[in-house]
């Protein structure tokens, strides 16, 4: 049973002093006990109750619950009767460590309490036992080697009636038994599962989402990949697959949940043997990538490559051309342990490459294989794909941007809609936004406030000798996705041949002094006259200068812009007039 259904049952009269993010929490039996260390007695997920006859003073809290947490109680429910209120410092106890606490009413005794605990606990326990005992057995036969996690989660269907699909970090689904997870579902899933799991609570997590409740169980990666279990959460919560279930597990028994248990730990079987599929491409792809940094000649890259096409796409028959995709993951330093880990350099390149094995798989694609044309390699900090394509289109003879031309594909496609013809073939090609376009809502939940993921895309190449090129290409896209604000961020090849490009490669000092230079007296005059100079700048430079456009834009008179605009020139020294200033106001504003 769930500690929310204690509160809810009026007869126990108890009263929430803290705690209500954890009211999820199963109670497994009911201790009572007044002595300041019970730790020997308890086992996990018991509601403790107290008298307070432990507590001489203030200082006694904070070791008494440190205690009951670490033993991994449900909760705490502590007696008016001997004190009346409960002391301050015991309920701040509970809320530093997370622990729920309950005041009970002087007029029910703790007896009324364990008998409500054991009877409920009991009953739920004599009815389902032995049917998940030989459920459990059947399971346990039945793993990866009898047909993938299907069989799995099939059983769990026809047996438990529990409807279940194992996804990945990003909501891609792995496996499911009957109808598929939607896509968006999967995804505001998988973002509730990393937001859950950076706060450091244990699993399984609950999430409502449409009115449907879901329990999320963590998928361990147990394999020869897999991170010690003392290191740093951040270490994996970006590759850890997971088990979403169409039921509210918290009030389930602990028979129940062992058995789900053990259904998260055959599904790590299933992950650690697609990992070990992955390991030949990965080895290509770290073949190929020391031979390009190496300056190897073409003739042996491109030897290399006919090497790996057949493994990256059967029965092509040709070499096909190549995109490179670089990805960083970044962790802020931290002096203190975050939630479930340890202090210290989070190693950024394993992650990044699990990531962007990940990303680069069709959402639309299920199953465990469905990534197996993708060879990705990590050197230090950064994740590097190798990714195939299929033969470009030739461009058309007046298009500028080429096969790889976001905004001449789209309007092709357009014109083509337009006249009725059927559209010619389909870009091939990766475009940075849309590779992050159905994983950017769960990945910023798994990065949180102290992780970036950035990502660049090279334009395709014909040939190794393009390889070199693609490859710093891509790295140059990189940095400029770094210079954007976000937890997730990407940026082409296509990007490349504007300002931003230069941006990057400005060094942040630099970047703040010539942005406090320009603006800084214009913001600090907005802040006391709410003039809207800033506004007003950039709707300016925007229009090109022009004063008709700009007035209209802003619904203001052309004398009230011109008067805004003098007042922009007078605070910075600036003519909005000549060329060269117009264009620092404009890389300030982009770099601010």
């Amino acid at each position: 049973m769930r500690l929310r259904a204690l509160l809810e049952t009026e007869a126990l009269g108890l009263r929430l002093l803290g705690g209500e993010d954890e009211l999820d929490r199963t109670v497994r039996g009911v201790m009572t006990t007044d002595l300041r260390d019970p730790s020997r007695y308890l086992s996990g997920g018991e509601l403790v109750l107290t008298g307070l006859a432990w507590r001489r003073d203030a200082s006694d809290s904070e070791p008494f619950v440190r205690i009951l947490a670490g033993a991994g109680v449900a909760g705490l429910a502590a007696g008016e009767a001997e004190l009346g209120d409960i002391p301050a410092d015991l309920v701040e106890a509970c809320l530093q460590h997370r622990l729920p606490l309950f005041a009970v009413h002087e007029t029910v005794a703790f007896a009324t309490i364990t008998e409500h605990v054991v009877r409920q606990v009991s009953g739920e326990r004599a009815g389902d036992l032995a049917a998940v005992v030989d459920r459990h057995r059947r399971l346990m036969t039945s793993g990866p080697a009898g047909g993938g996690p299907e069989v799995v989660l099939d059983l769990l269907t026809s047996d438990l009636d529990l409807r279940a699909w194992v996804l990945s970090p990003t909501g891609r689904q792995i496996a499911g038994a009957g109808a598929p997870l939607p896509g968006a579902l999967g995804a505001a899933l998988a973002g509730r599962h990393l937001a859950a799991t950076r706060t450091g609570r244990r699993g399984p997590h609950r999430a409502a989402v449409a009115g449907t409740t879901y329990s999320l169980f963590p998928i361990r990666n147990t394999g020869r990949g897999a991170v010690p279990a003392a290191r740093d959460v951040r270490e994996s919560v970006l590759s850890d697959w997971l088990l979403a279930v169409e039921a509210d597990a918290s009030d389930w028994p602990a028979a129940r949940l062992d058995l789900l248990q053990g259904v998260t730990q055959l599904i790590a079987v299933e992950r650690d043997r697609r990992d070990a599929a992955r390991t030949v491409r990965r080895r290509l792809a770290q073949e190929v990538l020391e031979l390009v940094q190496a300056g190897a000649a073409p003739a042996e890259i491109a030897a290399r490559l006919r090497v790996a096409a057949p493994v990256l796409l059967p029965g092509l028959g040709a070499a096909p051309q190549w995109q490179v995709v670089v990805a960083r993951v970044d962790w802020t330093a931290t002096d203190t342990p975050g939630p479930g880990g340890v202090s210290g350099d989070i190693a950024g390149g394993p992650a990044a490459q699990a990531l962007l094995e990940e990303i680069l798989v069709d959402p639309a694609v299920s199953g465990p294989d469905s990534a197996d044309r993708i060879a990705v390699a990590h050197t230090g900090e950064e994740a590097i794909a190798l990714v195939p394509l299929p033969a470009v289109p030739a461009p058309l003879p007046d298009t500028v941007g080429g096969p790889t031309d976001t905004a001449a594909g789209t309007a092709d496609t357009a014109a083509a809609a337009e006249s009725g013809e059927p559209p010619a073939a389909q870009d091939p090609a990766l475009h940075a936004d849309a590779l992050l376009a159905a994983v950017r809502e769960p990945l910023s939940a798994g990065l949180a406030d102290d992780g970036r993921l950035t990502l660049g895309v090279s334009a395709a190449v014909h040939s190794a000798e393009g390889l070199r090129g693609a490859l710093e290409e891509a790295r140059h896209a990189r940095r400029v996705a770094a210079a954007r604000p976000g937890r997730v961020c990407a940026a082409g090849h296509h990007e490349l041949a504007s300002h931003v490009l230069l941006l990057p490669f400005v060094p942040d000092d630099v970047r703040r002094a010539f942005t406090a230079r320009l603006l800084d007296p214009l913001r600090d005059y907005d802040r006391r006259h709410r003039a809207e100079l800033i506004e007003t700048l950039e709707a300016f430079l925007d229009c090109d200068g022009s004063w008709t456009r700009c007035a209209a834009r802003l619904h203001l008179h052309v004398n009230t812009l011109r008067y805004r605009v003098g007042r922009i020139e007078q605070l910075t020294g600036r003519d909005l007039s000549r060329l060269e200033d117009k264009l620092d106001f404009f890389l300030a504003l982009r770099m601010s």
